[in-house]
């Protein structure tokens, strides 16, 4: 019997795996519930060949597990609203949020009698898709693991530990990898900005052999400038866990400010370093006047 599999949430991480699942797939994205931004998702739910629903309960009836893909300050949200989730279906939340926040949302689908799995999503979605690496945790994370396999999925890992296991490992990660992208865009800007880009590139590069600073820079403003908003987001959490643990949270508090500076800017990502660094100006001036 073919599994029905629905996705909560439907961005690029729910779009890049969409065509890549076995199972017949249907989907909720609150962008459905507003007028100005329904017709654009209903589009990518037919250009995915998925069944676009009107609201979560719809989009859960009759699933045998949903993969949670929302933004990380709607993941306990998204939990809260699984009334129609069928018993024991399985709830994968692969949001990038705080320990103590999977847990919540781990008690809001077992009250609603669902089968609760923390599962962090470990690399980039493209352009692995369903071969990106997935560490699962929490007392049904091995059989969720097996059906995550099943339908699909190429590198599933289970942590021991509870709920909360998989994404401390995620988040604490994060701290690293959003970290620097957020050091990165710093760096690169002031050098823009008192004229030596060159040569702080020149010199990153002599210190790091082979590391390709104009490339990297270049990377990290991209992401940034595309998914800044979700990375302050995910970073946000990151800082909530760090307060929970007493480890102090200055830098991650940074990182999510300047995250956020970026991708608030609203901006298609222009090709090439001096286009991004022409188009972030803007954040150089705000900050010269604040």
């Amino acid at each position: 019997m073919e599994r029905r599999i629905a996705l909560i949430g439907f961005g690029e991480a729910a779009q890049a795996f969409a065509g890549a699942l076995a199972g017949t797939l249907s989907a909720y994205d609150r962008k459905t519930d507003a007028a100005e931004t329904r017709a654009a998702k209903q589009a990518e739910f037919a250009s995915h060949a998925v069944a676009g629903q009107a609201s979560p309960c719809d989009a859960l009836a009759g699933a045998d597990a949903a993969l949670s893909l929302v933004t990380a300050d709607q993941a306990l949200a998204a939990a809260e609203a699984a009334e129609g989730i069928a018993t024991n279906a399985f709830w994968f939340d692969m949001n990038s949020v705080a320990p103590g926040t999977k847990r919540a949302a781990a008690q809001a689908i077992a009250r609603r009698g669902g089968r609760y799995v923390d599962v962090a999503v470990m690399a980039p979605v493209h352009p692995a898709r369903a071969a990106v690496p997935l560490l699962a945790s929490g007392p049904d994370a091995a059989e969720g693991a097996a059906l995550l396999r099943a339908i699909g999925f190429a590198s599933v890992s289970v942590v021991d530990g509870p709920v909360g296991a998989a994404s401390a490992i995620k988040l604490i990660r994060s701290i690293m990898v959003k970290g620097i992208e957020a050091l990165s865009a710093e760096c690169v800007l002031a050098a823009e900005a008192a004229g030596v880009r060159d040569a702080v590139i020149a010199s990153l590069d002599a210190s790091w052999p082979g590391a390709d600073w104009a490339r990297r820079f270049d990377y990290n403003l991209d992401r940034m400038i595309v998914h800044g908003a979700r990375r302050a987001a995910e970073m946000d959490e990151a800082v909530a866990m760090l307060d929970t643990l007493g480890a102090g949270s200055a830098m991650s508090r940074a990182a999510a400010a300047r995250q956020r500076a970026i991708g608030g800017l609203g901006i298609a990502s222009p090709q090439g370093l001096d286009a991004k660094l022409a188009a972030l100006r803007p954040v150089v001036v705000r900050e010269r006047a604040a």
